[in-house]
Parts: C-alpha cells; structure tokens; sequence
C-alpha cells in the first residue's frame, strides 16, 4: 500500500496533531496509520521498513560504485543521499555527508525527519559543510576512514564553483577513480535542468542534468532519478 506521504512527513503531521488536539503523541500516530489505511502506527511501520527505496538501492551497491541522483527542488533528493548515508553502518561502511548546499544544522535536523537518531549507531556520520569541499577535500576526508567510506555529495554543480578548484569533470573523475582504487562508494546529488519541468515525461533523464561545465556523465556506474514521489534506478548502458 502507498502512502500518501513519506514516512517522515507522516510522523511530522502526527506531532501538529499531538500538539493542536493536547493528545498523546502514539495516539496521534495511531490516527495517521488509520487515514492512510493501516490498523495501527506499528502495522503501518512494519509494512515500510522492509523495503524501503533506500534500502532496495543500498543493495545494489558494489565497492567502487558511484551514483547519481537527480531530480528537481523539493523531489527528495538529498533526503534519500541522507537515508543512504544512514544505512551505511549497516553496510560495514563509514558515512559522509560532503554539503555545499546546506549548514550542518539544516543537515542533522533533514537526518531527525527521517527518524535517524545518531545514538543508536555505533559510527558516527560525518558531517562536512566546509566551503572549501571540492574532490580533493572529499578524498583526502574520506581516505582515513576506519572502513570502506560511503560518501554523499551535495551537489556536483556547486564543486567548482571556487575558481581555484579544477574544472568539474576533472573532480568527477578523481573521485571516481579513488572510489574504485579504494572501494568506496559515492553518491553525487545533482540538479536538473528546468526546462525538465515544461516536458510530458514522468520521470527526469540523463539528458536532463544541468551542466553548466561538461562532465562526462559515463563515470557514474548508477543513476537515481525522483520526480512526485516515484523513483527510477538505472545502471549506465
């Protein structure tokens, strides 16, 4: 059954309804689980935990993968680089968040809406908002990593947005070149064009990615594209 909502969003509506209605907050979500047609708040989350998109990509991953999500503002993009990053101890991996887009406030507090609480991990997730984040930060980051990294970056226009940084496809392949030497995975989030938006089609393409510098878009082994909800994983032909 589909909700009409993720997961975090429906946990964020049962909070206002805790609040507005002075009930209890299981209370609240047990009234959520009922409008989207379950028993109860458990029956609902046993029903979506076991596959999850996040989850059904994560095991697709081989060591030395890299992939690229695209999709418009507000499609959920970077939350699912997040829920990613989140299952990577899970995965024997070390996790890094690499943002250029985001403060690391505004990143733990997207972490918070998925439920993800950092105490209950034995890693710690590194959060990286630095403004000098470019290929060579990320590597030299993520090259002392107790385990095989699993980093996200956020987002593959702004990397060279510094004119002292190499010219964008030179750092997508540098990290790609490190993520196969080393075994790493890396997730790149990137923007698409928004001429996407006066198309007919459902789902955004890899013809669709803004490129304001060239970048050879064959370095990415996977792609992961949103739009309204639905998600569309590809491998590179």
């Amino acid at each position: 059954m589909r909700l009409s909502s993720p997961i975090y969003a429906l946990k964020r509506q049962a909070k206002l309804l805790a609040r507005d209605n002075d009930i209890r907050l299981h209370a609240a979500l047990n009234q959520i689980a009922t409008k989207e047609g379950f028993n109860d708040w458990s029956h609902l989350a046993s029903s979506h935990s076991k596959a999850t998109p996040a989850k059904e990509i994560m095991s697709q991953f081989n060591p030395g993968d890299m992939m690229l999500i695209g999709a418009r503002p507000g499609h959920g993009k970077t939350l699912l680089g997040l829920e990613l990053t989140a299952l990577a101890e899970k995965n024997n991996r070390a996790g890094y968040v690499f943002s250029l887009d985001y403060n690391e406030a505004d990143v733990w507090d997207r972490f918070e809406k998925l439920g993800f609480d950092p105490k209950e991990h034995n890693r710690s997730i590194v959060v990286d908002t630095s403004d000098d984040i470019c290929a060579a930060h990320i590597i030299e980051r993520i090259s002392n990593a107790p385990d095989r990294a699993f980093a996200v970056v956020d987002y593959m226009q702004l990397l060279d947005q510094k004119r002292s940084n190499p010219p964008l496809d030179e750092q997508v392949r540098a990290l790609k070149r490190f993520a196969t030497e080393r075994g790493a995975i890396v997730v790149v989030i990137s923007q698409i064009d928004r001429a996407f938006e006066l198309t007919s089609t459902d789902m955004p393409s890899i013809e669709d990615i803004r490129l304001p510098n060239p970048v050879d878009l064959s370095l990415f082994d996977k792609r992961c594209f949103l739009n309204d909800g639905q998600v569309q994983l590809a491998t590179a032909a």
